[in-house]
């Protein structure tokens, strides 16, 4: 069984099928700064392997790093189900993860952290992708990135994690991602990465509180839900095209990651610009 002292991180790989191994680079440490300390400590960190359908926990520690396990996840034989989302409770008991391919919709999985055996799984929307826990693990937020079909508004699934049961399905934007609930546990973030917007949700009332757009020279907060309209079309290309939205430590800023332009966006969360 494992330390439940042990902290868990996560990761996300999509890792080839090939047996071959690449070579990699080594590290060396610039001219006058110090090498990093060896570490003291154990960390265990999940990875998803999106094109094999494995979850592998890695163990980090002064020993170097070594696989722990290997656990497979999905229901299709002939197909991928392409992990994508991988998260896990602040109190170590459980994690959980999103497979984006489903028939015709994906799942989010609980697995107990003791084990790495699956406890229960939910249906959400079209591939769903980036997942977080709110900070008591109540609630599981999944972005259903929907790759399918046309540019329309998605959805953002909010699943109660205790029974395994979508309590709400949020439309949000088209092809949203990068899910990040704020610290204090109030506000959930995520960007459309077909309208150039981050979108906030009240997580009290799961609903859409506010929306931003991050098009570049006309950046600007605006109150409630967008507008729901069909991708890019409606505002022409994205400038931005944002993947990501993080909240600071404090929460006092969202930071989203604009993939077409190569730029940070930072958000003052008080002031909404």
């Amino acid at each position: 069984m494992l330390r439940r002292s042990v902290p868990f991180l996560f990761a996300r790989a999509a890792c080839s099928t090939s047996p071959r191994a690449e070579s990699q680079p080594s590290l060396s440490v610039p001219p006058g700064e110090r090498a990093a300390a060896p570490a003291d400590r154990d960390y265990l960190v999940y990875v998803a392997s999106e094109a094999t359908d494995k979850i592998t926990l890695v163990r980090f520690g002064p020993a170097g790093a070594r696989v722990e396990r290997v656990t497979p996840i999905g229901i299709m034989l002939a197909d991928p189900d392409g992990p994508h989302g991988i998260t896990v409770a602040r109190d170590g008991r459980h994690w959980y993860a999103t497979t984006a391919h489903g028939a015709p919709f994906g799942y989010l999985w609980k697995f107990a952290t003791d084990t790495d055996t699956p406890i229960a799984k939910v249906a959400l929307g079209n591939f769903p992708a980036t997942a977080q826990l709110t900070p008591n693990g109540a609630l599981a937020f999944v972005a259903n990135f929907n790759l399918h079909g046309e540019m329309v508004p998605s959805s953002i699934s909010v699943v109660a994690t205790d029974e395994m049961v979508e309590v709400a399905r949020i439309t949000t934007c088209t092809m949203p991602h990068g899910s990040r609930v704020n610290p204090q546990g109030t506000r959930h973030y995520s960007a459309c990465m077909m309208d150039d917007m981050l979108v906030e949700i009240d997580v009290g009332t799961l609903a859409v509180s506010r929306h931003f757009m991050l098009g570049r020279g006309s950046e600007h907060g605006m109150e409630g839900p967008p507008r729901q309209h069909t991708g890019s079309s409606h505002h022409g290309d994205p400038t931005c095209s944002p993947t990501w939205a993080q909240p600071s430590a404090n929460g006092k800023q969202i930071f989203v990651a604009c993939n077409k332009s190569d730029e940070i966006v930072e958000v003052d969360a008080e002031r909404w610009a």
